[in-house]
């Protein structure tokens, strides 16, 4: 039996990711900072905890056959608050992963990087793998680098690695006010009777994926994709934030619940639009995005909805 590990599988989505894993015939193996089990994670994955200090991934992935990495200590908001903390959070362990998977008979080896970041102001949409890459965030900037490191590491050791540039996930399991998800955070103020901001007067374009559809797309490149190459993996429609604002409110209104938005001033550090083209997924795998965005916001805003109910 083919043996996956996952590295910070345990997040938004980890979540989901092993579940695709597990229903594909894989063992699963989650390796996470947490000191237990994560009440969300599927109980047919095993679960590691690597602790907080330096890890021996040698050992720990001894009898891994695949390797995912989605671990990552920082969002896009507090790397700009501590970029040294940003740095050495994450370029140290994946430097450290990349070494010894050198000396591990690997199959196939998928690292997570950011299709919304590591692109920057992009002249052009949507935005193809051979983009021009600026990004103008410490986050963006260290992804970027890892990326770097791993193909480093292919050129020169071999080591079997993929890169997949996910754009903006969404779906159930993401929470309100983490820093990272515009959706989950409307929602969640929207539910908590707040404000929602935006800023400028229609706030910035992003490619909304659903994070099944992003969980399918890595299972994409680990069984199809080729080593040493970059793959985009998004939707190919932007919307901004009032657009998506327009399609939570239906969903508002047959809860009785206000929608209330406050525009501030555009922030210079935004990038202004951000939208994924993923043919050459596409045609690389036979990948293609699936969940209908208002479906997607409809099961969405229900759990957080419910979530938030058990909570008050």
């Amino acid at each position: 039996m083919m043996h996956c590990s996952v590295i910070g599988g345990a997040g938004f989505i980890g979540a989901w990711l092993v579940r695709e894993l597990l229903a594909s015939g894989r063992e699963v193996t989650v390796l996470g900072r947490r000191p237990t089990r994560p009440v969300h994670l599927s109980q047919a994955a095993r679960y590691v905890s690597v602790g907080q200090g330096e890890v021996d991934w040698r050992a720990q992935l001894a009898d891994a056959h695949e390797v995912i990495d989605l671990a990552y200590a920082t969002v896009p908001k507090t790397s700009y608050a501590d970029p040294v903390f940003d740095i050495l959070a994450n370029l140290p362990p994946t430097v450290g992963l990349l070494e010894a998977a050198c000396q591990l008979p690997l199959r196939k080896m998928v690292m997570v990087s950011s299709g919304g970041t590591v692109y920057g102001h992009a002249s052009t949409l949507p935005i193809v793998e051979s983009s021009l890459t600026n990004p103008v965030s410490p986050y963006g900037i260290t992804k970027l680098t890892q990326e770097k490191y791993s193909l480093m590491f292919h050129r020169l050791h071999g080591v079997p690695i993929s890169i997949v540039r996910p754009a903006n996930a969404y779906g159930v399991g993401q929470q309100p006010f983490t820093g990272q998800g515009f959706i989950a955070t409307a929602m969640g103020a929207i539910l908590s009777q707040q404000d929602v901001t935006i800023f400028g007067d229609f706030g910035t374009i992003r490619d909304y994926i659903h994070v099944a559809d992003v969980a399918r797309g890595i299972m994409a490149v680990l069984d199809s994709g080729v080593v040493g190459e970059i793959y985009n993996l998004g939707s190919g429609v932007g919307r901004n934030n009032l657009e998506v604002m327009r399609a939570i409110e239906p969903l508002t209104a047959a809860s009785n619940l206000p929608m209330r938005i406050r525009h501030e001033q555009a922030r210079q550090f935004d990038v202004s639009a951000n939208v994924l083209d993923s043919s050459k997924l596409q045609a690389c795998t036979g990948w293609a995005p699936d969940v209908d965005f208002q479906q997607g916001l409809s099961t969405m805003w229900e759990a957080i909805s419910s979530d938030m109910a058990r909570r008050q």
